[in-house]
């Protein structure tokens, strides 16, 4: 066994904001150590086009993506929920290495185990070129902001 990650299934509206809000955290990290320990050692994932099985290809697979993406911040929001199932939409900004910023725009389906890991995440996502001066976040979100909504676009 590798530990839990409260909360634990079955999820209730508090417990799936408090999971979002601790996965949006992690992520904000862009440790793909820290990141990966969140997911079952088994976990599959679709991100994009690409398909991953496993806690050392999801550290492969953040690794390069923080190489690429580089002052990324994100903000998750909850969708929906269900037993043990969340639904989160996201938009994140980061550049790429010439400078150009971005905004990525998504959603996720989580499946988690009876330990509160993440079996399973589905992310469809697009990216839309931004100015700097576009740009809404410049780090984590404030303790203050936990749990607000984000614009559409």
């Amino acid at each position: 066994m590798t530990g839990s990650r409260p909360p634990l299934p079955p999820f209730d509206a508090p417990a799936a904001l408090r999971k979002v809000q601790a996965a949006e955290d992690a992520w904000n990290t862009r440790d793909p150590q820290h990141v990966a320990m969140a997911y079952t050692p088994d976990s599959v994932w679709r991100n994009r086009d690409v398909h991953l099985v496993g806690r050392e290809a999801i550290v492969e697979f953040l690794t390069a993506k923080w190489e690429r993406e580089q002052d990324y911040a994100l903000r998750k929001g909850l969708w929906a929920f269900g037993e043990d199932h969340i639904a989160v939409r996201f938009q994140y900004e980061w550049h790429d290495s010439s400078g150009q910023w971005w905004r990525s725009y998504g959603n996720e389906l989580w499946k988690f185990d009876e330990h509160g890991l993440m079996s399973r995440r589905e992310a469809s996502i697009n990216d839309r070129r931004i100015q700097a001066a576009q740009r809404r976040w410049f780090g984590p979100r404030p303790e203050s902001e936990h749990g607000a909504d984000f614009p559409l676009w």
